[in-house]
């Protein structure tokens, strides 16, 4: 089981306003906050985002480099899926594959993908029915 992981972002107060509200809908609940960060724990897990220090945002992040590629939630259900889509768009929060929604991952794979300020991919994805 995974016990936190730590992100550095380039405006923490651009990330809170983004993560807060999506980890909230899924039961995360705020753990830790300080002057350049803040965490959000779920369970015996939880994330860390911190605000990277200037002299390292010269490089901006990207997924298709070394190192981290997206982070993938578990949704409640399908309809768990539809709902946070629904208020992903509401919030202009663009939707990545939207021509292949809900599909984008396979058939049998039903979920949302979109990116944070930072353009760390983000997959909120439904239960298959053999997790069911």
């Amino acid at each position: 089981m995974l016990h936190h992981l730590e992100i550095y972002v380039s405006d923490l107060e651009r990330s809170i306003r983004f993560w807060d509200w999506f980890l909230k809908e899924l039961d995360y609940e705020v753990f830790q906050k300080w002057e350049r960060g803040i965490s959000w724990k779920c369970g015996e897990t939880y994330l860390v985002f911190v605000q990277a220090k200037e002299r390292f945002l010269d490089v901006p992040y990207h997924r298709c480099r070394v190192g981290l590629n997206h982070l993938a939630f578990h949704a409640k259900s399908i309809e768990h899926v539809v709902e946070m889509t629904t208020k992903l768009k509401n919030k202009g929060i663009p939707i990545l594959y939207e021509d292949q929604h809900p599909f984008a991952g396979g058939k049998n794979h039903v979920a949302v993908y979109f990116e944070d300020p930072d353009r760390i991919k983000v997959e909120l994805v439904a239960p298959t029915e053999e997790q069911e």
